[in-house]
């Protein structure tokens, strides 16, 4: 009998060795995971024809934030535990994107598109009232610029707020002469004419502001380190119509290169960062809305007219189409998941938001009970 026992000890220290190397295998594998689902990602989804905005928490649609005005064309911003949004009509709402709760909004116009949040002050740029506005984090009114315009890309670099004029073909340049220390107060330090006919939006890349022309078959840029403004060529074949005239947030900027969609034509550029012309890359569709995946190794492009369901992912490295996917109604907007390997799609037509896995390049699922989807933004929190 000792001597059976004996013989069944060794393979048991084998046995339990093995669980746990095992097990602790699995907890190696686990924690990353484990560690990511503590990780709160809410989304805030646009519902175009409603006042609302869907909200998608822990992969489910759990409820709707209400008395957000027109959402037609609504943008959503976050700074900290701050939540801000700008409606069609003019409104800008502040929220608490946790508690969900509507605290304050302020009416700046008539029709406004574009607002940028920062640390002592948040700009308007507004279409119907054709001024800018500046008002405080909590939405009291500072100063209000009047341009005679409608305004688009609207950006911030350092004490400098920057802004183009869609109907007067000029760039401003405002100065805060606080030095950014407390409530900003803005004048104008300069201003660019004749930059190009109908600026329509605009990005900012470290000191550059570059802006796009709806009108024009080049892009601007002003380095606002020296003041200076070029005028970047760009070759494009015979226009088409363009149903849906790219909107804000529709470039995407690497490290290494600039991805602009041609208006009117079926593809995207490409630039060098000192914006040398690299390639175009043709694409199914007229392109709208680009955006590049957290890591940058991978851009998402959509479409308008007969396009509108399709979406095409380009490697930013072979700058070749690897993927695309085609859904049952209009792809209004997509955005990539700094958590996980997401990547979400807003389609129109179906009340729908599509989940790409964007390690398989597969539908993973589709969220329901969202009411004509358009732009969707991500809360980033923590349990």
């Amino acid at each position: 009998m000792t001597n059976i026992m004996n013989k069944k000890l060794p393979i048991i220290s084998i046995a339990l060795a093995l669980l746990i190397a095992f097990s602790s295998l699995c907890a190696q594998s686990l924690n990353p995971i484990l560690s990511d689902l503590d990780k709160e990602e809410k989304l805030f989804i646009v519902e175009r024809e409603k006042s609302s905005l869907a909200i998608v928490e822990t992969g489910l649609t759990k409820g709707h934030l209400d008395g957000m005005h027109d959402m037609s064309h609504g943008v959503v911003k976050f700074d900290g535990k701050d939540g801000y949004a700008i409606s069609r009509d003019g409104y800008v709402i502040k929220f608490n994107p946790e508690t969900e709760k509507v605290i304050k909004d302020f009416k700046t116009s008539d029709s406004a598109i574009g607002f940028t949040v920062e640390k002592n002050y948040i700009a308007v740029a507004n279409y119907a009232k054709k001024s800018v506005d500046i008002l405080d984090r909590n939405l009291n009114p500072i100063k209000s610029f009047s341009t005679n315009s409608k305004n688009v890309g609207i950006k911030a670099y350092k004490d400098y707020l920057i802004f183009a004029q869609m109907d007067n073909d000029k760039i401003t340049i405002l100065k805060d002469k606080n030095d950014g220390k407390t409530l900003p107060n803005f004048e104008i330090f300069k201003e660019f004419e004749n930059v190009g006919t109908m600026p329509f939006d605009a990005m900012i890349k470290n000191n550059n502001f570059i802006v796009g022309f709806f009108k024009s078959d080049f892009f601007g840029v002003v380095n606002l380190d020296t003041m200076e403004y070029s005028k970047i060529k760009i070759l494009l074949e015979d226009r088409k119509p363009v149903l849906k005239v790219p909107h804000f947030g529709f470039w995407s900027i690497s490290e290494g290169n600039v991805f602009i969609p041609a208006v009117g034509n079926n593809k995207v550029l490409v630039y060098t960062s000192d914006f040398k012309f690299v390639k175009s890359i043709e694409t199914e569709g007229l392109p709208v809305f680009t955006a590049l995946s957290p890591d940058q190794k991978y851009m998402v492009v959509t479409f308008s007219g007969d396009k509108f369901p399709v979406v095409q992912i380009i490697d930013t490295q072979t700058l070749k189409i690897i993927k695309r996917f085609e859904f049952d109604g209009k792809v209004l907007h997509a955005r990539w998941s700094n958590l996980r390997p997401n990547l979400y799609l807003s389609v129109n037509d179906t009340n729908k938001v599509a989940v790409i896995n964007t390690k398989e390049w597969y539908l993973a699922r589709e969220l329901f009970g969202i009411n004509k989807p358009s732009g969707i933004f991500i809360y980033e929190g923590t349990k």
